[in-house]
């Protein structure tokens, strides 16, 4: 008789295992990667219109359940939009959900009117058109809803997809850019499920006072997913779609990768590493190079161990990671032929904003509120100390003007921030600036007790009655008030 332990190792296939094969020890995941449908809309000349649904549907993500879910032009997720610099885009979205929503063009330089944030509401069996020129250079972005108060609950449901921009200084590097085969968007989100299949959310004081974290894992809304590369050289365009969770990605066999893109797209010149943390919202584009025809796993490696033993910050660490590594997907490079594309050194020159050129200075001092209020209900958490009102406006801001903000992390845990309309560099932080924080952002990680400057000049965008937003991009922290609103005049 051969044991369980000798049977597991022979490399058996056992009914155990029904999302990965156990071959000689090593996992190989059994889901297809599924590539978002590529939307490019109907061009005529420079002007390109989308026609976009949101709507509710039953996806298949769990064997042998369907899933209530949300998603636009598809039952779950969204179609990547695609454009390029230079395009005036007209986008037509109609609201088939039983809800009011928005779309918010996450990233996107554009006119408060179009930015599709809560003053942009779309309700139910309505429409809204939004119509803006693209501006900026090739970029990773995404749309999401920003419904006030239903933020976090839309998106987890499945309201967000990708934005991508493309120009002509991007085309000329030789970077991978067929969509799907060596360009590949890849969108990780945490979820919890129910018994019968339904996403389960809000289910603990926890998901009320960290952000909703789930215990498994969804690349473009598929578990463990394996993708099976044509080509040698891949082009990884990552959105960290998740609430609340922040990731700390790396690869099982400790490979390096080449950073080449940020939140607002490429860098000055690529940057080699091993690993990378991504906060919610925040975008990074590497480059893997997976000519030994290997089959590596890209992971989330949990942070809670090395926060062990320091009182609170560690007790509230480990309610934020879990304490768990999650396995994202795997690459099986086993039939990919030769790439010829490359890894440039050197990428893009950025027009940098000019710290000479700053005429205003702003605080945000970002704070929760422990107790009762953060238990039981009302606006635990604010900015400046106050918590979001749809009538306030908080700041006011000159049309093309260069602006310093810097922002303060009073709380016992991290935030990501996220300003509306622009792209800034981070000019100093705890640690110094490196990876993709080298690049233009529009997110960046404050981690707790720390002040984090961005420096950042204001499209000439103006309107004195419809605001833009700044807040946490931690969801159910947006939605129970740490999120602001200015003005461009």
């Amino acid at each position: 008789m051969i044991s369980r332990r000798k049977f597991i190792q022979a490399g058996v296939i056992l009914a155990t295992f029904p999302k990965q094969i156990v071959l000689a020890g090593r996992r190989l995941f059994r889901n297809n990667f599924q590539v978002p449908t590529l939307e490019m809309g109907r061009r005529v000349g420079k002007d390109v219109y989308f026609d976009l649904n949101i709507q509710s549907g039953q996806t298949a993500i769990l064997p042998n359940k369907l899933t209530p879910t949300l998603g636009v032009n598809q039952s779950f997720l969204g179609v990547t939009l695609r454009a390029n610099k230079g395009d005036r885009v007209h986008i037509n979205v109609n609201n088939h959900i039983d809800e009011t929503s928005t779309l918010h063009w996450h990233g996107m330089k554009l006119p408060a009117k179009a930015d599709g944030g809560p003053h942009q509401p779309i309700y139910p069996n309505g429409s809204w058109l939004s119509e803006f020129d693209i501006i900026q250079d090739a970029s990773t972005l995404w749309y999401h809803s920003h419904q006030l108060h239903k933020t976090a609950e839309q998106v987890y449901h499945g309201l967000a997809g990708l934005f991508i921009l493309d120009d002509d200084k991007s085309r000329s590097l030789n970077l991978p850019i067929d969509y799907g085969i060596d360009d590949v968007p890849v969108i990780i989100q945490d979820r919890d499920f129910k018994q019968n299949g339904a996403f389960a959310y809000m289910t603990s004081m926890r998901d009320r006072m960290m952000g909703k974290r789930g215990k498994t894992v969804l690349v473009n809304g598929v578990i463990n997913p394996v993708l099976k590369v044509k080509k040698s050289l891949v082009r990884f365009r990552i959105l960290n779609g998740s609430n609340a969770r922040t990731y700390h990605l790396s690869f099982d066999d400790h490979r390096e990768f080449h950073i080449i893109g940020s939140d607002g797209g490429l860098l000055e010149q690529s940057h080699t590493t091993k690993r990378l943390r991504l906060a919610p919202a925040e975008r990074v584009e590497i480059l893997v190079d997976v000519s030994d025809g290997r089959m590596p796993i890209l992971r989330h490696k949990s942070r809670h161990k090395q926060e062990q033993g320091r009182g609170m910050m560690g007790m509230m660490s480990g309610m934020m990671d879990d304490g768990k590594d999650m396995d994202i997907l795997q690459i099986d490079a086993s039939q990919a032929i030769k790439s010829n594309r490359s890894i440039p050194a050197n990428l893009v020159k950025h027009d940098n904003p000019k710290p000479s050129e700053v005429v205003k200075e702003r605080k945000m001092v970002l704070e929760m509120k422990m107790g009762p209020m953060m238990m039981f209900g009302g606006n635990p958490f604010s900015i400046n100390g106050k918590a979001m009102e749809i009538d306030r406006i908080d700041e006011v801001v000159k049309a093309g003007s260069t602006e310093i903000w810097t922002i303060e992390n009073n709380s016992m845990m991290a935030h990501p921030f996220h300003i509306h309309d622009v792209q800034f560099k981070i000019i100093s932080r705890n640690g110094g600036v490196r990876g993709h924080e080298l690049g233009f952002k529009d997110v960046v990680y404050v981690r707790p007790n720390e002040t984090v400057r961005v420096v950042m000049k204001f499209p000439e965008f103006s309107d004195a009655k419809i605001p833009y937003m700044y807040h946490c991009h931690i969801l159910e922290h947006e939605d129970r008030g740490m999120m602001g609103q200015f003005t461009v005049v």
